[in-house]
């Protein structure tokens, strides 16, 4: 459900969720894929850190996303771990076509674990699943990945607008799980938070299905 369905001010929870991942796998495409439901060819290097939002019902509550979209330069690392502060999610992103942007996803994740709560969501998310066909990292390593690291895991395609507004509405399902539980005193019981799962793509008929809907033209 688009943020536009809601007030700016009705919400009943606000969870702060950072995207993080190296320079040029598509972090801010996805960002306004899921907040404005657009995509830009065109979309340069983040500099410093935008953020945006939108709300989504969960159960019978509306929860709003703050979305941070951080710089993946080397360069701007010291401005952004500042903003890790308050973190309850995040996305680490990599592209799939490019493997040394996964092989930094274990620094990215190390990171973000050095500066925020043990019981952060994370969801590892392999981008620009549209370049099958220049695909440098594969769904099984990804998947082990996540499952040794105990986070989610999902390909998307900003472009095609593939699997995004999954990936999102996950994660900020899942806090809103996590923070329920903390509030009725359930602890950080490990069986009660499910992690470590992998979400599949979908088939070739679904990416079709999602072309012919015309959603996904940028």
């Amino acid at each position: 459900m688009a943020s536009s369905t809601f007030a700016d001010d009705d919400y009943d929870y606000l969870y702060k969720v950072v995207l993080i991942g190296d320079s040029g796998v598509g972090k801010s495409n996805l960002l306004s894929r899921f907040s404005k439901n657009e995509f830009s060819l065109d979309s340069k290097s983040t500099i410093g850190v935008e953020f945006a939002t939108r709300s989504i019902h969960v159960d019978d509550k509306i929860v709003k996303g703050q979305i941070w979209d951080t710089a993946g330069q080397e360069r701007y690392r010291a401005i952004t771990s500042a903003y890790y502060r308050g973190t309850v999610g995040a996305l680490i992103v990599y592209d799939i076509t490019r493997r040394v942007t996964f092989e930094n996803v274990e620094r990215w994740l190390r990171e973000l674990r050095d500066h925020t709560d043990q019981n952060i969501v994370v969801m590892l998310v392999g981008n620009k699943a549209d370049l099958g066909h220049l695909r440098a990292v594969t769904t099984d390593d990804a998947s082990a990945f996540s499952e040794r690291e105990d986070v989610f895991f999902m390909e998307t395609s900003a472009l095609e607008a593939l699997n995004v507004e999954k990936a999102f509405t996950e994660v900020l399902t899942n806090i809103y799980r996590v923070m329920s539980r903390k509030a009725l005193g359930m602890g950080n019981d490990p069986a009660s938070i499910p992690k470590g799962q992998t979400i599949n793509l979908g088939t070739k008929d679904d990416v079709s299905a999602v072309k012919k809907a015309g959603c996904c033209s940028s």
